[in-house]
């Protein structure tokens, strides 16, 4: 992916809602990770969720662009176009 905004597509809209469900549904501290938001949105039996993971890291970013999540690695926020290995998403604090 290249930096910058992610394209809006349907399956990165639903996942963007998904990431803001699983976030209301929990602590206002807690995070999630991206597996969390494509296990939810995937719609069938098996690890056939491993195909969101990317548009659910998508997702993520373009909620950062509209500032709603923050993205973390180590507990630290990190800029989303810069980002490699495993990452949580976050509330804005």
């Amino acid at each position: 992916m290249s930096a910058g905004k992610p394209e809006r597509t349907p399956q990165v809209k639903r996942l963007e809602r998904v990431i803001i469900e699983l976030l209301d549904s929990r602590d206002p501290s807690s995070t999630i990770c991206p597996s969390d938001a494509a296990r939810a949105a995937f719609e069938g039996e098996g690890d056939g969720w491993r195909a969101l993971m990317e548009p659910a890291r998508d997702a993520a970013r373009r909620l950062v662009s509209a500032g709603a999540v923050e993205i973390t690695q180590s507990g630290r926020r990190v800029d989303p176009d810069r980002i490699r290995g495993p990452i949580r998403i976050r509330r804005v604090r």
